[in-house]
């Protein structure tokens, strides 16, 4: 005897097909193969597992925020910002500008759709992205099957939450950076920034501005260089001498300039990595930071370098080199982690840290109609290069299937 489903049931085993790619992330890098698949005429779909567009920068960001890099090396393809922002855009004038690329290009995500797994089906040679959505009370399993899966979730999906002797007795705030607004809330508290990236840098800068005490743990050596040089970015300028110089020259020229111009920030407890600043990007992925005022808040003692944890106790910790300080609370600038490898059951194309295996700029395309954008290491601007081939790539198989397709129709018309 058959059981009719109740329309709960229904919707909870539902299953689509989708006619052009599935873009897991609504990110901008999500965003920008949007737009391009659009130029393309490609239909799409954008799996959003938050309920709004760019939820890292709408929800997880400080809100002193600004680009570290200039305007034009962060847009994305097909619209440049407006000129009335500032070089350097603010959090809000980027979510502004991210939610009008998503307007401009008709870009509508499926928010609230959180993808459980992604596998490549090989007896049909397609793609089996199964998810969960939710809206109020309401729960769905949504299984989407596709020709071309694009790995958009990003460098920064998931935060990171190191494992510290005595952390969980430590028994006052303790929150990751993601979590973080302002210094506000930690007026006159004695904080423990524990990171020097830069967001570390960043938010101890903020907690001084808010009359805070930070202490900002160094664990490991950092390079710090200066943002601007002479007015100009010190980015733009690196990406220029790199047209002509080797990058080992490129590096150090760089480091003469910091020294120069920020001193010898060693003897601050900032130690330089042996490795030049881009080759240590390059090799590891590791970004310089781009002093915007914390050096100088070091230099005067308004920030406190300490050196790595040995572990905590109640309302205090215990440095490596047996220095003990009284402390009210832990701000975990300790970085961000890809999310891949919980969702997507595939090997080949990435690694076990969630990254493409192949080194830029080969990284954006795998197998069986398999893509990542946005895992190059070079923020926005890899991104958008990334989008820009895989929307080519997809779009040059589409038009191709597309006008066999009407040759074949109007053939199969004329024989009548």
């Amino acid at each position: 005897m058959f059981r009719v489903l109740d329309h709960e049931e229904f919707l909870a085993r539902r299953c689509v097909w989708v006619n052009g790619p599935v873009i897991v992330g609504a990110g901008p890098s999500g965003l920008a193969v949007g737009a391009c698949l659009k130029e393309q005429g490609v239909p799409f779909v954008v799996l959003e597992r938050a309920d709004c567009i760019a939820s890292l920068w709408q929800k997880r960001t400080y809100d002193r925020l600004k680009l570290h890099l200039p305007k034009q090396f962060c847009q994305l393809p097909n619209l440049p910002f407006p000129e009335d922002f500032p070089e350097y855009p603010t959090k809000k004038q980027f979510i502004d500008y991210l939610e009008s690329y998503a307007k401009q290009f008709e870009i509508n995500p499926r928010f609230n759709e959180c993808v459980q797994s992604a596998k490549y089906d090989e007896t049909c040679g397609l793609w089996r992205v199964k998810t969960v959505s939710s809206s109020g009370t309401s729960r769905a399993e949504v299984e989407y099957i596709c020709r071309w899966l694009v790995v958009a979730t990003g460098e920064n999906a998931e935060s990171v939450v190191p494992e510290v002797e005595g952390l969980a007795d430590f028994g006052g705030q303790v929150m990751h950076v993601c979590d973080y607004k302002s210094g506000e809330d930690f007026r006159a508290k004695r904080v423990l920034v524990v990171g020097c990236g830069n967001s570390g840098m960043e938010v101890s800068l903020d907690l001084c501005n808010y009359n805070a005490l930070p202490s900002m743990v160094v664990r490991s050596s950092v390079h710090v260089l200066p943002r601007e040089i002479l007015g100009k970015s010190a980015f733009e300028l690196a990406i220029t001498m790199m047209k002509w110089l080797p990058l080992w020259l490129v590096d150090k020229l760089l480091l003469i300039i910091a020294r120069l111009v920020l001193g010898n920030i060693e003897k601050y407890g900032l130690k330089r990595p042996s490795m030049g600043p881009l080759e240590l990007k390059n090799s590891e992925g590791k970004t310089p930071v781009l002093d915007i005022g914390a050096l100088k808040k070091i230099r005067y003692g308004e920030i406190k370098v300490v050196p790595g944890i040995k572990k905590f106790s109640r309302g205090r910790v215990e440095l490596v080199n047996g220095e003990i300080l009284e402390i009210d609370s832990i701000i975990l600038a300790t970085g961000y982690r890809s999310n891949v490898p919980s969702w997507l059951q595939e090997t080949e194309f990435f690694s076990q840290n969630g990254f493409p295996k192949a080194p830029f700029p080969n990284g954006w395309k795998g197998n069986a109609g398999l893509y990542a954008v946005g895992f190059t290491r070079r923020g926005l601007s890899g991104a958008s290069s990334d989008a820009m081939r895989i929307a080519q790539d997809i779009g040059e198989v589409w038009k191709k299937e597309t006008k066999q397709s009407i040759a074949c129709h109007r053939r199969c018309i004329s024989q009548f």
